[in-house]
């Protein structure tokens, strides 16, 4: 079964649908690079899974550890670089709210750190994922 398609709209647009689940989403070039940044660009959706793969695999550690991960919220900010054009750095800045001991937040950081997307990505592209722990509100 494939995990998605991928149809060409014209215009620099594409857009993805996801096989088992047929949620759509269309992708813009980006502003610097011919398109009109109307929506996510290829590059800003690899930048943004990185993130979403982080807290999805700290969720997946929380569970593991009987532990209820609090709500976390993540800025996302991509660097380009421009010879050859590509993703040159990725930086994550989290906020997680709940009350943690210093292994479960080791713990978590670490599944955060691991995650699939960040052991696929390429050596030299720079991933850096800070974390704050906020206590609940």
């Amino acid at each position: 079964m494939t995990t998605s398609t991928v149809v060409y709209l014209g215009h620099l647009h594409t857009e993805l649908k996801h096989t088992k689940s047929s949620e759509i989403v269309l992708t813009d070039a980006p502003t610097d690079n011919n398109g009109k940044g109307e929506f996510f660009s290829p590059t800003d959706l690899c930048a943004t899974s990185l993130a979403s793969c982080a807290i999805t695999t700290m969720g997946i550690k929380a569970n593991s550890m009987g532990i209820d991960l609090g709500r976390i919220e993540a800025d996302v900010y991509k660097v380009m670089e421009s010879n050859p054009r590509r993703i040159a750095a990725i930086k994550i800045e989290m906020r997680i709210e709940g009350v943690y001991s210093a292994d479960e937040k080791r713990s978590l950081e670490s599944a955060g750190l691991y995650c699939p997307v960040a052991k696929s990505l390429h050596p030299e592209l720079n991933q850096e994922l800070t974390f704050t722990w906020l206590a609940n509100k």
